[in-house]
């Protein structure tokens, strides 16, 4: 009962000391933490990243989100100051962190980082890793920090181990509990839980999200999974050939996306020809004609292709358009349905897993499309035109 006690109680000490940090921070300094300002970086005088800004509030989490050799760690390498710039700026808190031909050390930049293997060392055991960067600090002062962030990850009793004898989460916790000890202003997080199986990985990543959240810290995570940066993320960046296609909140990455490439890659959906209707706000498809909650800048008639995501098709037991059930995906709790229209194009339907439909089975559908994004026929194969929407 005496250790539980004392374990809350350096839990909460541990919050309690990063909060005040962080009302001290809000009350002296902007909202915005980091600024990344139309930075470029090349190799070998190749652009691996070209003219990409964004910027990250206080307390935000963010990710950057990409397929492979899209240029997100690169990005992140560059704004803890491994990887020079050749255009633009890096700017923490107001100080310029970077610029071409200018570049602070790492250590000098209050920036955590949390890497993909977790980068431990190996010869020191997790009290000594984690008291790595408090160097500076008395020895009181230096334990008294590592117990309260063993206690905040859950790894009380294990500070005598070294990092061979932990599990890759409790490594993984290790880590972030190294970056945290600096008290930094930013934390960036380099795929840290691409090594681990699919439960622990989820549960952990909410678990790191939880710890973040309340200690108030910015944060950037780097990874090619979507429900990882949709459940971790208050903004994503979403990254194509070194460009930065959208900045934007998960739900509008999902239901908004700025381009074609972008709606392509996020989330499942089908393209569904049409045209713009004559009343307003509507496209004429083979589904019938639909209502969108915008206006469309094109003149009426003009040939465009509607985004429909799955959970946009609903099942119809009155009317509705037949369709032939074609594929099935069983989720547990949902099922997802590749269904064929009768005019042969497809589209896909998120249907709860109770209705179990047979291949070759008919179903009658309608469409509850509140978020109807059109893209002009232009677009189609130039992944970074806009939907013209306004």
């Amino acid at each position: 009962m005496v250790f539980s006690f004392f374990v809350r109680r350096q839990t909460s000490d541990t919050r309690q000391a990063f909060r005040q940090t962080s009302d001290a921070r809000h009350q002296t300094k902007a909202l915005t933490v980091l600024q990344v300002k139309n930075i470029q970086c090349q190799y070998e005088g190749i652009s691996v990243v070209d003219d990409v800004s964004f910027h990250v509030n206080d307390g935000d989490i963010c990710s950057l989100l990409g397929p492979s050799g899209c240029g997100k760690t690169t990005i992140l390498r560059a704004i803890a100051g491994f990887q020079p710039l050749t255009q633009g700026s890096v700017t923490l808190r107001g100080n310029c962190l970077s610029e071409p031909g200018s570049m602070i050390t790492p250590e000098l930049r209050s920036i955590g980082m949390v890497f993909q293997d977790y980068a431990l060392f190996p010869h020191l055991s997790v009290y000594d890793n984690i008291r790595f960067g408090l160097s500076k600090q008395s020895r009181q002062a230096q334990r008294q920090k590592v117990m309260q962030l063993l206690a905040l990850v859950r790894l009380e009793g294990v500070e005598n181990r070294f990092p061979h004898e932990l599990s890759g989460g409790q490594q993984q916790r290790v880590a972030l509990a190294r970056a945290l000890a600096p008290s930094p202003d930013l934390l960036l997080m380099d795929e840290p839980f691409s090594n681990l199986d699919a439960e622990l990985r989820k549960r952990l990543s909410l678990e790191v999200r939880d710890i973040i959240k309340e200690l108030g810290i910015s944060a950037i995570l780097v990874t090619h999974d979507q429900l990882e940066a949709f459940a971790f993320s208050d903004n994503i960046g979403l990254l194509y050939n070194g460009k930065l296609q959208q900045w934007d909140t998960p739900f509008n990455l999902y239901h908004e996306p700025s381009n074609r490439l972008v709606a392509d890659f996020i989330g499942e959906g089908s393209f569904l020809p049409g045209v713009i209707g004559t009343e307003l706000n509507t496209v004429t498809t083979e589904l019938g004609t639909l209502m969108g909650n915008r206006a469309y800048a094109w003149p009426p008639g003009t040939p465009v292709e509607i985004l429909l995501r799955p959970d946009d098709i609903v099942l119809s037991d009155f009317g509705g358009i037949s369709a032939t059930i074609e594929k099935k995906v069983f989720s547990g709790s949902a099922t997802l349905y590749t269904l064929r229209l009768p005019t042969g194009s497809q589209v896909e339907a998120l249907l709860p897993s109770h209705r179990d439909f047979a291949i070759n089975e008919k179903v009658n559908i309608n469409t509850e499309a509140d978020h109807l994004i059109a893209f002009g026929r232009e677009e189609l194969h130039h992944g970074e035109h806009k939907p013209r929407s306004s």
